[in-house]
């Protein structure tokens, strides 16, 4: 049995700038000096409030509500205490508030929410999400620490104030890493993420109100990059010095003229390549990200790469059809292949499938309709962010308006138009 544990139990209020009439009461809970702060989910006027006692003065009605309440908190948390030590549990003051809150109380609070997520979308979402849910769970917490001066508050203290105040931590605070400094965007999907699993909350009936309802997210449109076809052709015939490059610019190439995104080329396989409707070769395969079906004809500088590679047979004792290194490795080759085709531009893998849905396709004429279906988009509207009308492309157009719209010169006119 541990018996050299110290334990003590202080109650204290807190108030916030907006409010300041109005304070919540904590139960700062101490264990071998290492404290823990438990939302008791009461408020109090901090004037009433003897702080030394912690407890409410007087004998009105709110200190007859109150006092007795804090009291049972007390009586339930050396019961808690003791029955730890009593089983001979290793003692910490986390490990004490989960006891004392219990499996079902554990539900309503922000960190058991985000526990009880992580554990359900195992199944769900892929690595990728996951790993962005991580991100937003560390901020969190970091947010808890640095606001509330807590580990954990009740799902019920979650309000319009705390998402402003999380977002406005979040366009302060350092990154979780240097390389991933958070813009605008990158704000607005972790406080996406927030709002998605305090739906859930509300959907399970963890939550009575939804603090979100006044809020709106708010993405900023940011311009997609692309190569043009000038750029796509210096791409193709620069040459490169090694084969580690070259491999990884004729995938890229493969993904600028199919719209594949790395995942579903690091897939992709013989069977994937099939006779189409029209007897030419199409890729068929289905998008790991949506698990939408995927078809698409297969120009022929696509075709070209699937030759140049056809008898590899490193490749056919992997069943693929193509080299694929690992995504790092790929966006760190492009970025030294951007620089041997004298490229501003910053390449990524992604730019690819961009550059498939500009340049390739919907500015030589392809409907919108058609590039969705091609990319496997399940709604049209993820599909126009890729609109990118070249002057070039208005030139063409307009042209034959410009022919339609042709006046006559005035040797030509029979009649003129005087207006005095």
């Amino acid at each position: 049995m541990r018996s050299t544990n110290t334990f003590g139990v202080r109650f204290i209020i807190r108030c916030t700038k907006a409010r300041p009439s109005i304070a919540a009461i904590y139960a700062r809970v101490t264990v071998n000096k290492k404290r823990i702060e438990i939302a008791l989910k009461q408020t109090v006027d901090p004037l009433l409030w003897n702080g030394p006692k912690g407890c409410v003065e007087g004998n009105k009605e709110m200190a007859r509500k109150i006092n007795p309440y804090i009291e049972e908190v007390r009586y339930k948390l050396m019961e808690a205490y003791q029955e730890m030590r009593l089983q001979d549990k290793l003692i910490n003051a986390e490990s004490l508030k989960r006891v004392f809150i219990g499996e079902e109380k554990a539900l309503s609070s922000l960190v058991s929410l985000m526990t009880y997520h992580r554990a359900n979308a195992n199944s769900t979402l892929r690595k990728g999400t996951l790993k962005n849910y991580a991100a937003t769970e560390k901020y969190l917490l970091r947010f808890l620490k640095h606001r509330h001066k807590a580990s954990d508050i009740f799902l019920e203290e979650l309000n319009f104030q705390f998402i402003t105040e999380f977002e406005l931590f979040l366009r302060t605070t350092k990154p979780l890493a240097a390389k991933n400094a958070l813009g605008d965007n990158g704000i607005m999907k972790h406080m996406e993420r927030l709002k998605k699993m305090v739906t859930m909350a509300v959907k399970m009936e963890w939550i009575n109100k939804d603090p979100f309802v006044r809020y709106k997210l708010r993405f900023k449109k940011s311009e997609r990059e692309f190569l043009l076809m000038e750029e796509l052709d210096t791409l193709g015939n620069t040459g490169m010095p090694n084969q580690k490059l070259e491999k990884c610019r004729d995938i890229f190439l493969f993904c600028c003229y199919t719209g594949l995104a790395y995942i579903d080329l690091f897939h992709l396989t013989p069977d994937n390549i099939l006779l189409g409707i029209d007897g030419g070769t199409w890729l068929k395969t289905t998008r790991q990200k949506t698990d939408v079906k995927v078809s698409v004809p297969l120009l022929t500088p696509a075709l070209d790469l699937l030759t140049k590679y056809k008898d590899d047979r490193s490749l056919h004792k992997k069943g693929r059809i193509l080299p694929c290194p690992s995504n790092q490795k790929v966006n760190e080759y492009l970025k030294e292949i951007g620089k041997l085709c004298g490229f501003r531009k910053n390449l990524t893998f992604h730019l690819a499938r961009h550059t498939f849905a500009t340049s390739v396709t919907l500015n030589n004429g392809i409907p919108l309709e058609t590039v969705s279906k091609m990319l496997g988009h399940t709604k049209l509207s993820t599909t126009q962010v890729y609109i990118h009308v070249l002057e070039r492309k208005i030139s063409e157009d307009m042209k034959q308006l410009r022919q339609r719209f042709a006046l006559p010169s005035l040797k030509e006119t029979s009649t003129v138009v005087n207006f005095k």
